[in-house]
């Protein structure tokens, strides 16, 4: 392939045939934890991210590499089991590929869904919480080097204020506690000392994670709308005597999965794309 929009191109007429003759307007990205929610899609097709060239190869735990399309209930999706993150290669822009062949093969809603550590004592681990907003504390950004005026993406909107609403109203009806909050996107990937996590709490954010904020303006800039949902996985650090790592990470959001697919399962079909 000699450019990345050969790579999209190539990848969205992959898509199209196995999709056939559906026409999903949701995409959701699972993040650690969330991987069995693809085990709920109705009818699914599997395409793995080796045979879509503009889509990332993997290697972080927890990440399986598949796109799966089908539905939930009477809602079309594709599911992303896994992303790219910025500290894998030090560059943001892992998931620009398959979030614009997303885009040109209908998509308009995309659902993220990450691993965080809770920095709000009210919110523990194994529960969950809806991004309301971000902090870019990397200031990085996946827009670098685009062409154009369209690269200047207003973010006062990141996460769609409808559809934070529907999911909360979801999460309600399903009697699961959704907490809301900021998420504050951080490089990675070393965890946190407890003086950046004091200066984090103190800019306002509830939640810390490795990932999210670049796919969130690469949606932006495709023009779909977001909704974020974080599970807490750990307090983040001096918030407890916890010694953080990735297996710990994973061990927890494995835990508290069950409740996690419950809360996703039930916001799609409350969603309107």
């Amino acid at each position: 392939m000699n450019s990345n929009n050969d790579r999209v191109d190539t990848s969205v007429a992959t898509l199209r045939h196995h999709l056939g003759a559906r026409q999903p307007r949701v995409a959701v990205l699972l993040g650690s934890g969330w991987g069995p929610f693809a085990q709920q899609v109705q009818d699914a097709v599997d395409v793995p991210y080796a045979e879509l060239p503009a889509f990332p190869a993997l290697a972080i735990g927890g990440h399986a590499g598949v796109l799966r399309a089908g539905r939930m209930g009477d809602t079309e999706l594709v599911v992303l089991a896994g992303r790219k993150h910025a500290y894998e290669t030090g560059e943001p822009d892992g998931m620009k590929g398959a979030i614009r062949s997303l885009a040109a093969i209908g998509i308009q809603v995309l659902v993220q869904t990450n691993a965080a550590g809770s920095m709000d004592a009210a919110m523990r681990p194994g529960e969950l919480m809806l991004i309301t907003d971000h902090l870019n504390v990397v200031q990085r950004s996946p827009l670098v080097g685009e062409p154009g005026d369209q690269r200047f993406v207003d973010m006062s909107a990141a996460y769609c204020p409808l559809l934070r609403s529907q999911a909360l109203a979801a999460a309600a009806a399903a009697g699961i506690t959704l907490h809301e909050g900021v998420y504050a996107w951080v490089l990675g990937p070393q965890f946190e000392t407890p003086a950046e996590i004091r200066m984090l709490r103190t800019l306002g954010a509830q939640a810390v994670g490795m990932s999210t904020v670049p796919e969130t303006i690469l949606a932006r800039h495709a023009g779909l709308r977001v909704l974020g949902l974080s599970m807490l996985t750990n307090m983040a650090a001096g918030m407890d005597t916890q010694t953080l790592s990735h297996a710990h990470t994973l061990s927890t959001a494995n835990a508290g999965s069950v409740q996690a697919v419950a809360l996703l399962s039930a916001v799609l079909q409350a969603i309107e794309p």
